[in-house]
């Protein structure tokens, strides 16, 4: 039982462990670094102007390339942009 915690989702993706490990820690590294640039961007607006955005669609293209079953599906709000949000 206790081996299956670690192997029953990584191979509902078709991956071993490990390869599920390196994959996530490659998101979590990539994530790491969008928020870094997202902080330093809120104090000085003219550095990372669109660090964190290009991070996290190149990072949503790849988990839709790599088949991410588990996504949610894209709801009414999802089109909307960031601006129009916050006229809400």
């Amino acid at each position: 039982m206790f081996y299956t915690l670690f192997t029953d989702h990584p191979a509902t993706r078709g991956e071993t462990y490990f390869q599920h490990q390196r994959a996530a820690l490659s998101y979590a590294a990539a994530l790491f670094t969008a928020a870094f640039a997202a902080l330093v961007h809120g104090l000085v607006p003219c550095l990372f102007e669109t660090t964190a955005s290009r991070t996290v669609a190149r990072l949503q293209a790849n988990m839709a390339a790599r088949g991410n079953h588990g996504a949610p599906k894209p709801g009414p709000m999802s089109s909307m942009r960031l601006s129009e949000s916050r006229r809400a």
